[in-house]
């Protein structure tokens, strides 16, 4: 019989995915490494992003709450991860391809 918890399911769900078995697995100095964008350009697209998900409303202005389970956090991170592996190959194919430019001008 399958359990209607929440908790259950995103057990479940982690349990079963071997991306996260894997960041599990990883030391905490690597994950603090590789939580941290190379570039400034590429931190600024991934807080763009997170603020686009949850809202932008100024805390000056606003006292902001965001309250969520732990499937939909989950899925928030996994998101963000997935979002900063793609802008981290997308920038080292940019910075590869401006060097193979600047080579074959060279030439």
């Amino acid at each position: 019989m399958k359990s209607n918890n929440p908790q259950n399911t995103f057990k479940q769900t982690v349990e079963g995915n071997a991306l996260w078995q894997y960041v599990q697995s990883l030391s905490p100095e690597t994950t603090a490494q590789l939580s941290q964008p190379e570039s400034s350009e590429v931190f600024q697209i991934i807080e763009h992003n997170i603020v686009g998900l949850l809202g932008g409303l100024p805390n000056e202005n606003f006292d902001v709450a965001i309250t969520t389970n732990r499937e939909s956090l989950g899925r928030l991170l996994a998101s963000a991860m997935m979002s900063g592996y793609f802008l981290h190959n997308a920038e080292q194919r940019m910075l590869f391809e401006k060097t193979w430019l600047g080579t074959q001008a060279d030439s």
